[in-house]
Parts: C-alpha cells; structure tokens; sequence
C-alpha cells in the first residue's frame, strides 16, 4: 500500500482580532501593577537580612552532609529551584517532596543534613506530619514562611520571614508576590554562601561542563587539537609549492616548519603566501624558510582553550601551533576548531 506524503504545509494562522485601544491600555496597566507588587515584596525583604539570615547561613555553612529543601504546591516549586542553584554554587543541596517523605523519602535525610522547608502559610499538613521525624533526626531546621506565628516557623531553629503585604494576583489567591519574594530570598541565601565558600568560576564551571562558560574554563587546547597525521607540518628543505600542498591538505590555513628534531623553526601561512605572491617569487624552487615567519605563535597542550583565543586575538591570527615543554611540535588548532568547541 503507497501512502501519500503528509501535507506538510503549516495550516494558516487565525488572525488575532484588534485589541481596541482601552484594553490595551488596561492590559499594561494591570502587567505593571503585578511588577509593581512584586518589586515591592522584593525591596521589602531587606529588613529580613538580619540575625535570622545569618544564622540560617551559618547552619548552611557548616553543613556536613547536603541541605534537603522541602515545600508543597507553589512553594515546591520555589524549593526545587532554590534547592537547584544552591547545588550549582557549591552547596549541595536537593529537594524533597513533603508528601513522599512520609512513605520512605525521609531516608534521605541524614544526621549530617540541613532542611529548609518552605510555607507560606507555615501550616501546610504535609510538613507539620514529617516535624517530629526531623526533629527526632536532630538535623537543624530552617524554616522560610509568610506567618512568624506559625506551626513551621516556631519548630524552626531558624525562621527566616518572606511575610508580603499583599499578593499580586487581585483575588489574593494565587500566589504571586509571596512565590517571588520566597525565590528572592532562596538566592540571597544562594550567594552569600557562594561568597563566603569562595566560590569561583572554575567551581561553577565543574558543575556546569555543559554550558558555554564551562566550555570555556574547562575545555583544553588538548582536547580539540589536530594531532598525528592531522597536523600540517613541512621540514626545513621543503619549496614553498609544497609547503602549500600540505596547507591545502591539512585545511588549518598553515603549515608548521621543522627541524629534523620536530623543533618548529617557523609556520607557513595564508598571509606569508600572500605577501610572496606580491613579491613574483618562484613558488617552486624558493625554500619555504625564506618566506615563512620565523618561530610563529604557540601554545602547549594543557593551556586552557580560552587561552589560545586569547592569543589568537592578542596576534591577529587565526591559527596555532601546539608545542609539548621540549618545544616539540605536538599539535596544530585554528579558530574554526574553537568555534565548533563553543570557546567562541
């Protein structure tokens, strides 16, 4: 049986009917109105940087084991991305689920933990049923609520309060300001310990290969280089012509020159060929070491690949030659391999 080709064409688009110029208005109007709240829920939390917070942080600190956030509903989402840039700052750190914990999950909590535990209203049911177990765990609890007086806050070793005056949404129901208030406060915790730790960008890069910035602190000119056989490399003897034989070959847009030792002597060029070219010499009897520059540009293997971006931009050249500590030719990269690497 033939099957027909699927109509692949996208069906139109329904035109969105004209927004008049009053809902426009009211539109932006209510958008700014919840930037406003939140804004101010925000600046209102700087009077919470007191004792509370740096006791909260102390505890973080000298955590021995990871910090376990837990919360419930909109909070646990708050948790679970509080609980995500504390790992990813040097604080070890995950999140729980208040429900699961009371059918096994509170295994993961061990002596050596912190748990901060998230609620606004600082009664939510599934945290006040797993208090007596991480009161019994001896593990200190911080916790962060919008009600000092709650159940949560006055079990907590530590009560942090993210209280708002009001929440964005109008109903006073869903939470809004409250959430963004909590999140604020989850990274001012984040990157006070992230300073205190002496957290770098090399420790954050490790927790993030993946990323453009670990790419650029992690990746070695090692690890992308042309080696063997892939290098473009010519001996002292060779005649312009096939120096250039090996620059098409090899396509890095050079070619080492060495000694009979692999001591580079020079590097070969787009740019020398250009200049040689000007000046009508034979391509096929002229020594290649009459035209080459001497030396060239290098790096050793083990030099951080944002380092050979670096020098390739401090020289206005697209290439470089890789060296091992006897100044022996080992490898050859360009700028087109540091593009595919994402360095640039």
């Amino acid at each position: 049986m033939i099957r027909g080709k699927m109509n692949s064409r996208k069906p139109p688009v329904k035109p969105l009917p004209e927004t008049k110029e009053p809902e426009a208005r009211k539109l932006k109007e209510l958008g700014l109105a919840v930037i406003r709240t939140e804004a101010g829920a925000v600046k209102d939390l700087e009077r919470q940087i007191n004792a509370d917070f740096v006791h909260a942080c102390e505890y973080m600190l000298h955590c021995q084991g990871r910090i376990v956030v837990t919360g419930m509903g909109k909070s646990g989402h708050i948790g679970n991305k509080i609980a995500a840039t504390l790992a990813s700052t040097g604080s070890p750190a995950f999140f729980m689920h208040p429900g699961e914990a009371s059918h096994g999950d509170l295994g993961m909590i061990t002596t050596g933990d912190v748990v901060l535990a998230l609620s606004n209203s600082g009664e939510t049911a599934e945290i006040i049923t797993i208090l007596p177990i991480i009161k019994r765990l001896g593990v200190p609890l911080i916790s962060m609520t919008g009600n000092t007086d709650s159940t949560l806050s006055r079990e907590a070793d530590v009560s942090i309060d993210v209280s708002v005056s009001r929440e964005a949404c109008p109903l006073g129901l869903a939470p809004t300001a409250s959430t963004t208030a909590a999140l604020a406060m989850g990274d001012a915790l984040a990157v006070a310990l992230l300073e205190t730790r002496g957290f770098t960008e090399l420790d954050f890069a490790r927790s993030h290969p993946g990323g453009s910035l670990g790419r650029k602190l992690l990746l070695h000119v090692g690890d992308i280089m042309h080696k063997g056989s892939k290098i473009p490399q010519v001996s002292e003897q060779a005649t312009i012509s096939q120096a250039l034989m090996e620059m098409t070959a090899k396509g890095l847009g050079m070619t080492a020159v060495v000694d009979e030792e692999q001591r580079i002597s020079g590097v070969f060029t787009d740019g020398d060929l250009r200049r040689t070219l000007d000046r009508g010499v034979d391509l096929r009897s002229t020594p290649v070491t009459e035209v080459m520059t001497r030396g060239g540009v290098t790096i050793q293997s083990r030099s951080l690949a944002a380092e050979a971006l670096k020098l390739m931009e401090d020289n206005k050249i697209s290439g470089l030659l890789v060296i091992d500590d006897g100044k022996n030719l080992i490898g050859a990269l360009n700028m087109h391999d540091l593009l595919r690497a994402g360095v640039v």
